[in-house]
């Protein structure tokens, strides 16, 4: 499996099921957060929520002349040999009553769970942790103002305990959304933390004791 990041949310997740190589792409944004989406195609499609910086899955082409699978509601859902969960949270602390709802994404593919957090806004219950128990990959907003801040990611993180942890909406350079950097929610974990261009994930690494963080660059 490997993972790039496109910027804010949306991520690239090239995975492989038999023979064939699947393409998720999550949480598409538009060009209005101040840089340019890049074109790219998938074979599914998840959005958090119906927000222009979250849901831009019309610029997304499909692969092999099909369009793509697009997951923007509760449930679970099969093809091409990945499965997908979506959950339903919230996109503040008030039980939706500022922003409204919010989906988190599992998608199992390859031996691996990834979870991707959406805008997520509050902690989460017992039961909601129970439900994401043995996540390999967390994607989770780190920035703020939108979703949960430095300080509740990092207690998520705790809860959740993945393998590897990769922070998403944050500050950087040309975005318009003003939220807070990274950099607080990174420093609560040192020398754990790896920057690269891609994530290639290995047996290896699903195997890992310790929570490793992972900055990605933007694509």
């Amino acid at each position: 499996m490997t993972i790039q990041w496109l910027g804010h949310s949306c991520f690239k997740i090239l995975t492989k099921t038999g023979n064939s190589e699947v393409v998720v792409v999550t949480d598409p944004y538009s060009n209005d957060i101040g840089f340019r989406f890049p074109k790219t195609s998938a074979d599914i499609v998840t959005i958090s929520h119906d927000h222009f910086d979250h849901n831009n899955y019309q610029d997304i082409k499909g692969n092999l002349e099909q369009a793509p699978f697009i997951i923007q509601e509760a449930g679970e859902y099969e093809t091409k040999g990945v499965f997908v969960q979506g959950f339903e949270t919230f996109h503040d602390d008030k039980s939706g009553a500022e922003r409204g709802k919010n989906l988190a994404f599992l998608i199992h593919a390859e031996d691996a769970t990834v979870l991707h957090l959406g805008d997520l806004g509050h902690e989460l219950s017992s039961e909601q942790v129970e439900a994401f128990n043995d996540v390999d990959i967390l994607l989770i907003p780190v920035g703020g103002k939108y979703t949960i801040n430095s300080k509740v990611a990092v207690d998520v993180v705790k809860a959740i305990e993945p393998r590897i942890v990769i922070p998403m909406h944050y500050k950087i350079p040309g975005l318009k959304v003003e939220v807070e950097s990274a950099d607080a929610f990174l420093k609560n974990f040192g020398s754990k933390v790896e920057t690269m261009k891609k994530l290639k994930v290995t047996k290896k690494d699903l195997m890992a004791e310790e929570t490793k963080v992972v900055v990605l660059e933007r694509e």
